[in-house]
C-alpha cells in the first residue's frame, strides 16, 4: 500500500483517533486533536462518523464550556456495549476465561484449575469451549452477543491463521486450534501467543498506557518475546510470534551449546528437583514450583544453584533484547517469578554485567507480580478487542466458525 494513500491514511487516523479516546477517554475534540496532531477537520468528520456507528459515544460535561462558545463540552469515550470479548489463556494446569465489554472492563472470569498439557486437540478445544461457554454465562449474555474469542499459550503461534506452530500446551506440531473451537462456539476466534497478549494488556490496562513501545519476557514452561512498537504488537512473517528458549546462552562443559530453555523455563528448574518423589507428583499437578520456593527459603545449596543458574541465564538473554531493540522497560512475567528476588537478584546482576552501558541506563526492569485469572484473560481481550478496533497494521483476520 502507498502511505499516501488517503484511503490508508483515513483507516490509520480512524485507529489512532480510537486509541486516544481509549487511553484518555473521557476525552474532547481539542484534545485529540492536540494529541494526535491532527486537524480539527478530521477528528471532527471521524468522530461523528464513529458515534454515528456506535462505536463511541457524547458525553456533556457540566461546568466545562467550550472556549468562546459558552457551552458545556461535549467529551468523548468508547462505548462499552459496542463490543464484548472473550480472553482465554490456556496453560498447562490452567484455563483462564475473561469476558470484557469494549472498554476493556471484566463482566466475568473464571479459573479452572485443569491439567491440559499434552492433551488433544479435541480434549483442549472442549475443555475451553466450556470455560468460555460458562464465563459468558456468568457475564449475564449469550453466544450470539460475543464478537470475538482470543486464545492465548506460550509458544510460536501464527496470529490470524489461528495456528499454533508449537507449544508445550500440545504434543503435535502446527494445530488448527483457531478452526477448532471457532467450530465449537460459532464465533469468530483468534490465537496468539502470552507474550504478545501481555505486552498489549501492559499497554491498554496496566502501568505503560503511556508507552508506545515495551517488551515482555515471559518466563513459563517456554520463553515467549512480546514487542510492542508504536502501540503495536511486533509480529514475525506470516504474523509469527517470538519465541526466544532457544537463544545460546553459553556452552556446556562437553563444548555443545546451551540454550535458555535448558536451565531457565519452569521444566527446568523441575527436572533439577526430579530425584524428589514429592516434587514429581506436584510438577504433575502443577505445584511443583512451590517446593523449590520452600527449598530456597531453607536456603537448599541444591535449588539455590539451579536458581541461579536460571537467573543469569535470563540476565543474559535480557541484555541481548535491550541491545536489540532497546526499549524503555521490559516487563518480566510469568511463573518463574514465583521463585523471587533469589531468581530477579540474579537475573539484575546478570544483566547490569552482559548490556551495554548506554543500553542499560535508559532501559527500566519491571517485575510483574505473577497475575491472576482476571489479569491473564485481560491480556487476551486486549487482542480480541485490538482486533475489533481495526489495526491498519493487521493483515490477517480471525478463524471464522465453519
Amino acid at each position: 500500500m502507498k502511505t499516501g494513500d488517503p484511503e490508508l491514511m483515513r483507516v490509520i487516523n480512524r485507529f489512532h483517533i480510537l486509541d486516544l479516546i481509549r487511553r484518555y477517554g473521557p476525552i474532547s475534540r481539542v484534545e485529540i486533536s492536540q494529541r494526535g496532531e491532527l486537524s480539527s477537520t478530521t477528528v471532527s468528520a471521524i468522530t461523528g462518523a464513529l458515534v454515528e456507528d456506535g462505536i463511541i459515544q457524547p458525553v456533556p460535561v457540566g461546568g466545562i464550556h467550550e472556549p468562546a462558545r459558552g457551552r458545556p463540552r461535549v467529551m468523548l469515550e468508547l462505548n462499552a456495549r459496542a463490543a464484548r470479548v472473550v480472553g482465554l489463556r490456556i496453560g498447562p494446569h490452567q484455563i483462564a476465561v475473561a469476558v470484557t465489554d469494549f472498554r476493556g472492563d471484566v463482566l466475568a472470569h473464571l479459573d479452572l484449575p485443569i491439567r491440559v498439557r499434552r492433551q488433544s486437540v479435541a480434549t483442549v478445544a472442549d475443555l475451553a469451549e466450556d470455560a468460555v461457554r460458562r464465563a459468558v454465562v456468568d457475564a449475564g449474555l449469550t453466544l450470539k452477543e460475543i464478537d470475538s474469542v482470543c486464545a492465548t499459550m506460550s509458544g510460536i503461534v501464527e496470529y490470524g491463521m489461528g495456528r499454533v506452530r508449537v507449544s508445550p500446551i500440545f504434543a503435535e506440531r502446527d494445530v488448527a486450534f483457531g478452526e477448532a473451537l471457532a467450530s465449537r462456539l460459532a464465533v469468530p476466534v483468534v490465537v496468539e501467543s502470552e507474550a504478545n497478549a501481555l505486552a498489549l494488556s501492559e499497554h491498554w490496562f496496566g502501568g505503560s498506557r503511556d508507552l508506545g513501545d515495551l517488551a515482555v519476557l515471559s518466563l513459563e514452561q517456554s520463553i515467549g518475546l512480546g514487542i510492542l512498537h508504536g502501540g503495536q504488537v511486533f509480529r514475525g512473517v506470516h504474523g509469527l510470534s517470538h519465541d526466544i528458549g532457544r537463544m545460546v546462552v553459553g556452552t556446556r562443559p562437553d563444548g555443545s551449546l546451551l540454550r535458555l530453555v535448558d536451565v531457565a523455563c519452569e521444566q527446568a528448574v523441575l527436572d533439577g528437583l526430579a530425584a524428589d518423589p514429592s516434587v514429581r507428583d506436584a510438577a504433575h499437578a502443577g505445584l511443583g514450583l512451590r517446593h523449590a520456593v520452600d527449598r530456597l527459603a531453607r536456603a537448599d545449596a541444591g535449588v539455590v544453584d539451579l536458581v541461579e543458574r536460571a537467573g543469569r541465564a535470563v540476565g543474559i538473554a535480557l541484555a541481548n533484547v535491550v541491545s536489540l531493540f532497546s526499549p524503555p522497560r521490559v516487563l518480566l512475567a510469568g511463573s518463574l517469578l514465583h521463585l523471587g528476588a533469589p531468581f530477579t537478584g540474579a537475573v539484575a546482576r546478570s544483566f547490569s554485567e552482559t548490556v551495554a552501558e548506554p543500553l542499560g541506563e535508559v532501559t527500566e526492569i519491571v517485575v510483574d507480580p505473577p497475575r491472576d485469572a482476571r489479569r491473564l484473560g485481560q491480556g487476551a481481550a486486549a487482542i480480541a478487542l485490538c482486533e475489533l478496533y481495526g489495526s491498519p497494521w493487521n493483515t490477517t483476520g480471525p478463524a471464522r466458525p465453519a
